[in-house]
């Protein structure tokens, strides 16, 4: 993809591209046509980065080509959900005669949702005082009531939120709003569409087995609330404090009393069931773990997870790496095989995708 640019008419040929390289990882397994779910070709985005950039009195967003390294000025970014692609000329017309907001700011994050919120985070090569906090708060004033902004101010150790330091994004699953909280500079899906339709996708699928389900690299809880409802217990486990956090608010903002979220890691839960009958506090004895969900950073799963995971009877992998999905099935091919392959178009016009498969035991 050209650096802020979306290209509507060469929608259909990337995708069918990512297409044809998920058949041909998987063309040496036995796998029923793959479902693809599809991206908006624009303003898809719920959260974008940049730099900002000062020239005289001229001030605008940046982003750098990863090929060339070349600064591009960016007054139109498509990419992003409308919301911030509208509010983005709007921030700087605000701010570029303010010198108290404008000086030294060096960054500016967007993170929106597809329930209306937007939490913009000003980034800055200085300390913010008063004198910040005050123009901030009329900055706030001036976009209300029609833009409900909430602003953070951030510098070198020190971060300043003037309302929240969060958005609420609210997604359909089977017919049932859930609200997410999404904390700034943490990880969220950033197509928030197609991560509608992944989470539907793996409530298909959980709607049609049973017992408790062993979630890995839980997140903030994407997955758990999503499948909550069709298993007796859920066990979801992450290792970074701040997600769990998340996690937990989720699950209580939904009124979920089946989901227990667990500090481990994917390698620590392995050696756990495999010693054991417990992790941490959390007596296994008694449960139906048969159902595992793994959603694991673009390495993959290591050795000692796919053995965990060979054990179960039903395996949702969501993979964000097609390459280090094609490696983890070669293991798991001799004790389970593919029921239904998805790709999700999580990132158009660039080479990532994201693809989900649904393995049972042999």
């Amino acid at each position: 993809m050209r650096i802020g640019q979306v290209f509507p008419t060469e929608y259909e040929s990337q995708l069918n591209e990512k297409l044809n390289l998920i058949k041909q990882l998987l063309a040496s397994y036995a796998t029923p046509e793959i479902e693809v779910f599809r991206s908006e070709p624009s303003h898809y985005r719920q959260r974008a980065e940049f730099r900002i950039w000062h020239d005289g009195d001229d001030i605008y967003h940046a982003m750098f080509d990863p090929e060339t390294k070349q600064k591009v000025r960016i007054d139109y970014f498509p990419v992003a959900c409308q919301l911030i692609a509208d509010f983005m000329p709007v921030l700087l017309n605000k701010i570029q005669y303010n010198h108290q907001l404008r000086y030294k700011l060096y960054q500016v994050d967007y993170l929106a949702t597809l329930s209306g919120e937007l939490l913009v985070s000003l980034i800055y090569k200085r300390q913010l005082d008063h004198a910040w906090h005050e123009a901030a708060q009329q900055l706030v004033a001036e976009l209300l009531p029609e833009l409900p902004v909430k602003i953070i101010g951030r510098a070198r150790k020190q971060k300043m939120v003037l309302s929240d330091d969060f958005v609420t994004e609210k997604l359909i699953v089977a017919d049932k709003t859930l609200k997410y909280q999404q904390i700034e500079g943490s990880f969220t899906q950033p197509n928030a569409g197609v991560n509608q339709k992944m989470l539907n996708w793996a409530a298909h699928i959980a709607k049609q087995l049973n017992g408790d389900l062993l979630e890995l690299y839980c997140g903030n809880a994407n997955f758990s609330l999503a499948l909550a409802p069709y298993f007796k217990q859920v066990v979801a486990t992450e290792i970074s404090r701040t997600s769990i956090k998340s996690a937990q608010y989720n699950i209580a903002l939904n009124n979920i009393d089946n989901v227990e979220v667990l500090q481990m890691s994917a390698e620590d839960v392995a050696k756990s069931l495999e010693n054991g009958t417990a992790l941490k506090q959390l007596e296994l004895a008694g449960m139906a773990l048969n159902t595992v969900l793994v959603d694991p950073p673009r390495a993959g799963l290591d050795p000692d997870t796919v053995n965990l995971v060979s054990r179960f009877e039903n395996v949702i992998y969501i993979s964000c790496n097609p390459d280090t999905l094609a490696v983890n099935l070669q293991s798991l091919d001799s004790t389970h095989r593919i029921l239904q392959t998805a790709l999700f178009d999580q990132f158009p016009y660039s080479h990532h995708v994201e693809t989900g498969v649904w393995l049972q035991k042999r």
